[in-house]
């Protein structure tokens, strides 16, 4: 599957947060969001859009060490409590966000918390920052979430990349994810090749694109192999098949997570 290019993210974040965008509009704020339980819609509205901001002026400014929330110009959030002007906000960081990114451009360097300090690993963390809290927006909502394949797939290889940073940097969670002789497949069944192949050593986990037999298995949509390894769709759901040893699956997902 082919990979995204940096201006294909600047289009998605735009994208994904008018999708959001649309969702919220005719909905509750005050609604709770299943999948992120301690936030109303409008909450995770807001931590999307001071994402954008905070990322925008990590950019803009070329920043070389984190900025605090409260030097983030509009990060709290609108100055309205109406919906118009929670949609407005949404829009304008994104907007201003994805400006930031597109002016620098593909490998400038600034600050990051991660193992790649360039623009492009934000521009590819805001996209699936993005899809992953719309698909929570779609849950509270009770609306059809749906993803492009190349993005989901995307997706789920940033995940792992970033567990595995999580375990190399000494989270004791994922630094639990180790154990030679046990492996967990991945299996998209309606995208060809949409596969990974996890498997547990004894300093910790590696993976790659694979079709083999494992520990367990995995099998549906890719969009649903996408929520479920977000934690957004619970592995028992008739959207999804787990063969082989449940416990191991579950194992993971307890063990991957910010």
């Amino acid at each position: 599957m082919t990979a995204l290019t940096y201006d294909r993210y600047c289009d998605e974040i735009l994208a994904q947060t008018d999708e959001l965008r649309a969702l919220l509009k005719g909905a509750d704020p005050a609604a709770r969001v299943p999948t992120c339980p301690d936030w109303s819609l409008r909450e995770l509205a807001a931590h999307v859009g001071g994402a954008h901001r905070w990322v925008g002026e990590i950019v803009r400014s070329r920043a070389t060490e984190d900025i605090p929330e409260e030097r983030i110009p509009g990060y709290a959030g609108p100055d309205g409590e109406g919906p118009a002007a929670l949609d407005a906000w949404l829009a304008e960081g994104a907007d201003t966000a994805v400006a930031a990114l597109r002016e620098a451009g593909s490998g400038a360097e600034v600050w990051t918390w991660s193992w790649d300090r360039r623009t492009d690993f934000w521009v590819r963390r805001m996209t699936h920052e993005t899809v992953v809290h719309r698909a929570d927006a779609a849950l509270a909502a009770g609306a059809v979430f749906e993803v492009a394949p190349e993005v989901a797939a995307d997706t789920i290889d940033e995940w792992l990349r970033i567990v595995a940073f999580s375990q190399a940097g000494g989270d004791p969670e994922a630094a639990e994810l180790r154990g030679g002789g046990r492996s967990l497949h991945l299996h998209a069944t309606d995208v060809p090749d949409a596969e990974w192949l996890i498997e547990f050593g004894e300093e910790g986990f590696t993976w790659r694109r694979a079709h083999e037999k494992a520990t367990v298995a995995l099998r549906g949509p890719l969009t649903d192999l996408m929520l479920v390894f977000n934690r957004r769709l619970d592995p028992g759901s008739d959207r999804v098949e787990v063969l082989g040893d449940a416990e191991l699956l579950d194992f993971w997902l307890e063990r991957s997570s910010f």
